[in-house]
């Protein structure tokens, strides 16, 4: 199953100091999909991606991408952190971060090509923010922050993208072109995993969910994963959550889903 899946995870344990933050995931997932990653605060979400990306050592595990190790596939890999782990004071404009995106392909000592600023350009287009290229990024709103984090990513023209709340403190009209735009990108082929909190658009969104809560609660198909008894072990019992979710669940049997 490992060399088949876009990403395989096996036994994958890590620890913060001697505190358990994530205990024995096991799961796969297949190429080409729109992965929501799931859970409650504290669940592990964020630190499943940094030990994704090598930035985490786990304690125990495999993690395979494409049947290889992230160290020799880490260029078809494209990262967007949470905007709050970004300085965005610092003094550099909107084009200047999306072309960050080339360095993975070209090294940081190469410099880019006007045949890489213009798929820059094509990539701020695509998001609707291309009057902003010469903005400095401390002048731009939460939504527009993330539409040049996305932006940067497509430069990095990866095949597995890493997203860690991208709607985060972001407008609907930001929300839907980004969803649009990685949709579009999911019929490429590429596969796209997004720490997502919004349970009302799950299954709306994503083709696949993996609910985390520090172990694995499920994964697999939305339509077969993203049910009441999942949620419960994955969110605790809270009347309000269950409202939503049988909201939801009415939602799909009268078709408004």
């Amino acid at each position: 199953m490992e060399n088949k899946s876009s990403i395989f995870v096996s036994s994958l344990t890590v620890n913060y100091e001697k505190t358990p933050v994530l205990w024995d995931l096991n799961f796969s997932l297949p190429s080409g999909m729109l992965v929501g990653i799931i859970g409650p605060n504290g669940a592990g979400k964020s630190t499943l991606f940094k030990t994704l990306i090598g930035t985490l050592k786990p304690l125990a595990g495999k993690i395979l991408f494409f049947g290889q190790p992230f160290k020799k596939i880490r260029h078809r890999i494209a990262y967007v952190p949470q905007r709050s782990m970004v300085d965005w004071s610092f003094p550099v404009t909107v084009l200047d971060v999306v072309m960050m995106g080339c360095f993975g392909r070209l090294g940081f000592f190469k410099k880019p090509k006007q045949a890489d600023r213009a798929l820059a350009l094509n990539a701020l287009d695509r998001l609707g923010i291309l009057p902003l290229a010469d903005r400095q990024i401390s002048e731009l709103s939460g939504g527009q922050q993330q539409r040049v984090f996305l932006a940067r990513a497509l430069l990095q023209d990866g095949d597995i993208f890493l997203m860690d709340e991208p709607f985060a403190g972001v407008d609907l009209t930001t929300e839907k072109i980004m969803i649009d735009l990685l949709k579009k990108l999911k019929t490429e082929g590429k596969t796209i995993l997004i720490v997502h909190h919004d349970l009302s658009n799950i299954s709306s969104t994503f083709d696949w969910v993996v609910m985390l809560n520090k172990s694995l609660i499920a994964s697999g198909p939305v339509d077969e994963v993203f049910i009441s008894e999942n949620i419960m072990r994955t969110f605790g019992r809270n009347d309000s959550l269950l409202e939503e979710v049988a909201k939801i669940a009415q939602n799909k049997t009268t078709g408004m889903v």
